[in-house]
C-alpha cells in the first residue's frame, strides 16, 4: 500500500464464511466496522456492554442490508469475569474465530475503578483486550486467514506506563490516564506480533488508529475542559466514522499487510485520509517495556497466553 492509493470501502476482499468479533460495535467506529464487513459477506460477532444498543446496530444495519450475518453478545472488557463468560459462551458457539478486533475505549472519565478494582481506562482498553485475546486465541489459531487487530492513537506517543501508580491511586489524570492505556494498546499488538512471530503460528497481529474521528468517546466519558475540546470545539475538524474506520478494516482484511503493521490516516499529522503505514512510537516497541507489561497483564487478569502452533 502507497499513499497514491486512496483505500475504500469498497476495496474489501469478500469476507464470505468469515467470522469476526468487534468489541464496542454498536457504535461509533465499531459500528461503522461492523457495517462494512458484513456488506461483504463477514460474519460479525457485535461485543458489546449493552445489549439493547447492540440490538438497534444490527437492526440499523439491517434496515439497510437486509439478510446481513451479525448476532449480539454481552461483552463488559472492564469486568474480566464478562470477559471470561464471553469467552466461554464463544466457544461452544463457534468452532473457529478469523478476526478478533480490539476496538472498544473509554476515554477521560474521573477517576473511576473496574470490578476487579483497575483504573477504568487501563481495565477497558488493555486489560479487557488483553484477557479477551488470550481466551480466544486458540479459536484464532483455526481461523482463516487470522488476525487481531488492536486499536491504539496517535495519544499512544504522548503515554507511558505508570508501573508504580497504575491505578491512578497517588495522582491522577484522565488524559494522561487515556494516554497510558492507548500507549498499553501499543505496546500490546506490538508485542503480541513478537510473540506469534517467535512461535511460528499463523495469526497476525496488527495495531490500527483512526486519527481525529467524531465519535462518542469524546462525549460520553469526558468531562470538563477535555469534553468541550473534543466534544465540541474540533469536532468540524474530525472525519467520520465510516473514514475513521477505515485504518482498521484495512488491517483486517487486506490481503498484503503484515504482522507487526501499524496503519493509520496518511493526511497531515494523522489525522484525517485514507490507510496508510504509520510508524509505531520507539517506546512502545520497546522489549523490555514489552515483557514487563506483558507479564504484569498475565498477572492482574490470571490469562496465560498459550501459543499454539499449527503442524
Amino acid at each position: 500500500m502507497t499513499q497514491h492509493q486512496r483505500w475504500t470501502a469498497e476495496q474489501i476482499p469478500d469476507q464470505t464464511k468469515r467470522v469476526f468479533v468487534v468489541t464496542g460495535a454498536n457504535s461509533g467506529l465499531g459500528l461503522a466496522t461492523t457495517r462494512a464487513l458484513v456488506r461483504q459477506g463477514g460474519h460479525v460477532i457485535l461485543a458489546v456492554r449493552d445489549e439493547g444498543k447492540g440490538h438497534r446496530a444490527v437492526a440499523e444495519i439491517t434496515a439497510d442490508q437486509p439478510g446481513a450475518s451479525l448476532e449480539v453478545r454481552h461483552l463488559d472488557l472492564a469486568d474480566l469475569d464478562s470477559v471470561r463468560a464471553f469467552a466461554h459462551q464463544l466457544h461452544t458457539d463457534h468452532p473457529r474465530l478469523d478476526v478478533l478486533v480490539n476496538n472498544a475505549g473509554v476515554m477521560a472519565p474521573p477517576r473511576t475503578l473496574s470490578a476487579q478494582g483497575h483504573e477504568l481506562q487501563f481495565a477497558a482498553n488493555h486489560l479487557g483486550h488483553f484477557a479477551l485475546t488470550g481466551l480466544l486465541l486458540d479459536l484464532l489459531t483455526v481461523g482463516r486467514d487470522p488476525r487481531v487487530v488492536t486499536v491504539s492513537s496517535t495519544n499512544h506517543r504522548q503515554g507511558r506506563l505508570f508501573f508504580d501508580d497504575l491505578s491512578g491511586e497517588r495522582k491522577y489524570s484522565p488524559m494522561a490516564f487515556y494516554n497510558q492505556s492507548k500507549f498499553a494498546n501499543a505496546v500490546f499488538g506490538w508485542e503480541l506480533h513478537r510473540r506469534l512471530t517467535a512461535a511460528g503460528g499463523p495469526v497476525r497481529s496488527l495495531l490500527a488508529h483512526p486519527g481525529y474521528t467524531a465519535t462518542n468517546l469524546q462525549t460520553s466519558g469526558p468531562v470538563g475542559v477535555v469534553k468541550v475540546l473534543f466534544g465540541r470545539i474540533l469536532t468540524p475538524l474530525a472525519q467520520s466514522p465510516d473514514q475513521g474506520a477505515l485504518p482498521q478494516l484495512y488491517a483486517a482484511t487486506a490481503p498484503d499487510v503484515e504482522s507487526g503493521q501499524f496503519i493509520g490516516p496518511d493526511g497531515l499529522a494523522e489525522l484525517r485520509g485514507a490507510p496508510t503505514r504509520v510508524q509505531l512510537s520507539p517506546a512502545a516497541a520497546n522489549a523490555e517495556t514489552g515483557r514487563r507489561l506483558w507479564e504484569l497483564s498475565e498477572q492482574l487478569t490470571d490469562v496465560p497466553f498459550v501459543f499454539p502452533t499449527l503442524v
